[in-house]
Parts: structure tokens; C-alpha cells; sequence
């Protein structure tokens, strides 16, 4: 049990940190100049609304739609961007962290 509680921690830390990694990076192609504590938050801001939105709506598209509006508000807040470039942003950090997430797994082989 505490096995599988270690993995699971340092599984979310380390996807919270790639995450963060995106974030800042497409952040900062997109002239912000917040720093990786700003894309920290936001990637930590971004589990919790989806973990939030998945626990009351279920694994479905209506919690993955609503998710990713509420976390592009969220963005465009932490930011203090546009919607357009909130958009905009989210939408190249989903791409970017969808094919992380494709590749990630079988570059560093089972933990």
C-alpha cells in the first residue's frame, strides 16, 4: 500500500513538473514574462480543476470541454492575458503535453 502511494506522488509530481515545464515554455514564445512559479501554479491550478471537474461529471467529454474552459480562464488570469491568447495557449500546451505524455512513457521505461 505504501508502495503504490509513493508511486502515485511521484508520478503527479513529475507530471506537474513536466506540465510546468510546457506551460513556461509556450508562455514564454508568447511574450510572457512571468517565471516558472507562475506556470508552476498554473500547472498545479490545472489538476485541480480537472481533478474537480472529473470528480463531479465523470470521465467524459462534458468534464474534459468544461475542464478546459474553467483552466483557460484560469490561465488567462494567472497570466493576465487575453482570451485570445489564452486560447491560444492552452491549446499548444494541450498538443505539446498530449505528446509528451505519448512519448514520456516508453523513453524512461517503468519506475
Amino acid at each position: 500500500m505504501t508502495d503504490i502511494l509513493i508511486s502515485t506522488i511521484l508520478y503527479f509530481l513529475i507530471a506537474l513538473v513536466i506540465s510546468a515545464i510546457i506551460i513556461y515554455a509556450i508562455t514564454k514564445l508568447f511574450g510572457e514574462e512571468e517565471g516558472i512559479g507562475t506556470a508552476l501554479l498554473a500547472a498545479l491550478t490545472g489538476a485541480i480543476i480537472y481533478a474537480l471537474a472529473y470528480y463531479f461529471l465523470g470521465n467524459g467529454l462534458l468534464a474534459a470541454v468544461l475542464g478546459g474552459i474553467v483552466w483557460t480562464l484560469a490561465l488567462a488570469f494567472l497570466y493576465d492575458m487575453g482570451w485570445l491568447k489564452a486560447i491560444a495557449t492552452a491549446a499548444i500546451v494541450w498538443i505539446l503535453a498530449m505528446l509528451v505524455g505519448i512519448f514520456l512513457p516508453t523513453v524512461i521505461g517503468p519506475l
